[in-house]
């Protein structure tokens, strides 16, 4: 129980780590929670901020979810059975997500964890990680919305656990389905404005007038 708790504590320190929030107001002076779609993520940041501090941010919170979960394998005794390292890796994962979307540090305003949580996938099974990099940036690549590659590789990732790779582990199972339906309603209104029509693009290279 111990490692549970000091593991899932840590790991919501980390994912409180504001990036966007911290970026914005240290180089720009400004909150990017206040502008633009006012969510503190890496895609707001591109918005409002640009593209170098965008990936500067988009880099920091994948790696906030790689860490946070990797941290158990590092430090716990090898002689702990697979189930439960497992185990503690996943509460690590939600609770570093969870730091994301409801930060300590930031008023717990913070933003939707899809980068946190690909760091989070990276770190837990990384086949399942590429195959779902490689579905955002196809969806993005061809539609221009993030919000869509996020939404479609967040419905792919749970399939791909139980149907593609066969995972035997039933935490790991319950976590895929979790967080591909916590993705998804954290999107709804980028749904709503999908749906409408209305859904801000996003271009990797800047159209020219």
């Amino acid at each position: 129980m111990f490692n549970f708790l000091i593991f899932g504590f840590i790991a919501y320190l980390l994912g409180s780590i504001p990036t966007a929030v911290w970026v914005g107001k240290r180089f720009f002076g400004l909150d990017v929670r206040e502008h633009g779609s006012k969510n503190a993520g890496a895609t707001n940041t591109f918005r409002v901020l640009g593209k170098k501090p965008g990936i500067a941010v988009l880099a920091v919170d994948i790696l906030k979810g790689l860490l946070a979960v990797l941290l158990p394998q590092l430090f716990l005794n090898s002689e702990i059975q697979y189930n439960e390292i497992v185990n503690i890796k996943i509460i690590a994962a939600i609770f570093v997500i969870l730091g994301h979307v409801f930060p300590l540090f930031a008023k717990f305003k913070g933003g939707k964890g899809v980068a946190t949580s690909l760091g989070v996938i990276f770190a837990l099974h990384p086949p399942a990680a590429f195959i779902c990099l490689a579905i955002f940036l196809i969806v993005f690549l061809i539609s221009h919305f993030v919000s869509l590659g996020a939404i479609v590789t967040a419905i792919c990732f749970p399939i791909l656990i139980v149907f593609l790779f066969k995972e035997s582990s039933i935490s790991l199972i319950v976590f895929a389905f979790v967080i591909g339906i916590a993705v998804v309603v954290t999107h709804k209104k980028n749904i709503k404005r999908l749906i409408d029509g209305c859904e801000n693009k996003m271009y990797l290279i800047k159209k020219k007038v």
